[in-house]
Formats: structure tokens, sequence, C-alpha cells
């Protein structure tokens, strides 16, 4: 499978944090196709589903893009209530942790139900930090199976980490891996993980490329993996902001460039909540980023 090479996340149009109207997703979705963005991704997390049901209204009648969707945490029905994972929603639905053959099989049928769709291209194994053995028993078996039927194409798992990813990509035969915040500028930790996929043809997703916040802006602020950033941290990351800037780059652009300079990464994804967030994104995407201005970056 080809990957486009920028694509669109959607936990913001799941009301990340705050909440954003059915008309300003569909907005976020319009902008970011118009921009030339061809690769979706949303999870049944992402709002107990409402993601889901936005990305599918919004691509309706649409081809020639590449949707990624996940497992691992099914929605069952529940008293209503208001999300407490995050999501500025309220729904009759709660999720529970599912790693097993059924539970994949018929969380990706629920997914396949909110998004209007027969198929999706990829289907991610998500989170699986503390189901790590029943993902690898269960729900890697059961993505390979619906692999091999043509259900999905490709087969993965999305985490925040990448010790567990590097496992599966040495003891399976899974075709992609979503990295979130593990490969930026501020943390380089994946590095192996991307080596590792480099040497067996596997693709990356870089995510979480601004860390939560921290390089979202010209001047470094706001969180880093969603919490208040360490002052040593801060301080390094106003330090590259500074190398950028006598380059004349801004420091999400050189964020946003950084990952994909390995040749593991095969899409760096951004989430956007706004048609104006997404031009923005896409403008710093299509800007040249010198070549010298890495050498020097890599010093600090």
């Amino acid at each position: 499978m080809k990957f486009p090479d920028f694509g669109l996340g959607g936990a913001p149009l799941g009301n990340l944090f705050t909440a954003v109207t059915d008309e300003q997703a569909r907005a976020t979705v319009d902008a970011a196709w118009e921009a030339g963005v061809r690769l979706f991704d949303t999870a049944p997390h992402y709002g107990l589903g409402l993601s889901e049901r936005r990305l599918g209204a919004a691509l309706a009648g649409r081809d020639g893009y590449v949707l990624s969707t996940k497992v691992g945490r099914r929605l069952v029905p529940a008293e209503p209530a208001k999300d407490d994972g995050g999501f500025d929603v309220v729904a009759a639905e709660r999720r529970v942790w599912d790693f097993s053959r059924d539970g994949v099989r018929r969380s990706l049928e629920e997914s396949l139900v909110r998004l209007g769709l027969d198929h999706v291209d990829v289907a991610l194994i998500h989170d699986p930090d503390a189901h790590e053995g029943q993902a690898l028993a269960e729900a890697y078996p059961a993505l390979e199976d619906l692999r091999a039927q043509g259900v999905v194409k490709a087969i993965g798992l999305g985490m925040n980490q990448w010790q567990a990813p590097a496992r599966f990509v040495r003891d399976t035969d899974v075709d992609v891996v979503m990295l979130a915040g593990r490969y930026t500028l501020l943390d380089r930790s994946g590095l192996p993980l991307l080596e590792a996929c480099a040497a067996k043809g596997v693709k990356v997703l870089a995510a979480g490329v601004f860390n939560s916040g921290m390089l979202a802006t010209d001047e470094p602020g706001g969180t880093f993996d969603y919490q208040p950033a360490a002052a040593p941290l801060l301080e390094r990351a106003r330090r590259l902001a500074e190398v950028c800037r006598r380059h004349g780059v801004t420091l999400p652009q050189a964020a946003m460039a950084f990952p994909a300079r390995h040749p593991a990464v095969a899409t760096v994804v951004l989430g956007a909540r706004s048609a104006d967030e997404v031009r923005r994104n896409a403008a710093l995407w299509a800007e040249p980023v010198p070549e010298e201005l890495w050498a020097e970056l890599e010093l600090v």
C-alpha cells in the first residue's frame, strides 16, 4: 500500500478536550481534502465513536484516500453520561478494553457501521500497553485473518511508546506502526523502533509530532505529553526554536518536517480541530526546510 506523506488525525474530531460542532468538524475534513490530505486516522476511542461517525460522513462519496481506525477499546451500552476519557462528549456508551479475537472482529464491524463503509484500509491495535500478551496472542492473529480475507488491507498497532511496537515488528508480520510522540525534535527515544521498521519494510505513521503542544507554536509552551513541561525540557525547546529562527524556519515547521526525514516514516499525521488549523499546517508542510538546519539542531 502506498501511504500519503501527510495525514489528518481524527482525535479532535471526537471533541478531544473541547467540543467542536458537526459543522466545524466537516469544515476541517473538507479543508484537509482541499489541501491534498489523503490519509485520515480515527478510532472508537475518539469521542466514543463520534470521530468515526463525523469522518465517515465527511468522506462519503469520495475515493482515493487511505483510512485507518483502531481496535482494542470496544464501545458498549451504558447510561448516558459525560465522558471521562478526555473527550467533551455525552454518550450512552462506555469503553471496555478488549483484545480478544472476537472483540477485535466485533470492534471492527461496529467501526464500519459508524464509518458507513464495508472495509477500512488500515486496522491498528490501539494502546495495548497493559495487554501486550493478549494483543500478540489474540488481537494480532484476528487482524491477520481479516487482512487475508480482504476486510482490511494493512494491519499494525498504534502506541505512545516504542518498546512494545518493536516486539510486534520483530515477532509478527505487521505492515505499519503508528508511533505518537516518541520520534520528535524533543523526544527521539523511538529511533530503535524506526530502525527496526526500516530493516523489515514496516511503514511508520509519525503522530504527536508537537508532543501535545510544546512544539506547536513559534515560542515553545503548553504541555509535553499532556503534562506540564519540566523546566529543562522547556529550555531545550526554546533553544531549538532559536536555532530554527536563525534559519528562517518556525518551530512547528521543523517539528513537522523532522520525522519525515527518516526512511521508515511514510506519513506525518497531524490532528486539527478547525479548517484554519488544517490550512496552517498544510502551508507549513509545503515550506522547504534548509538542510543545514538539521545539523545544527543535532547539537541542541
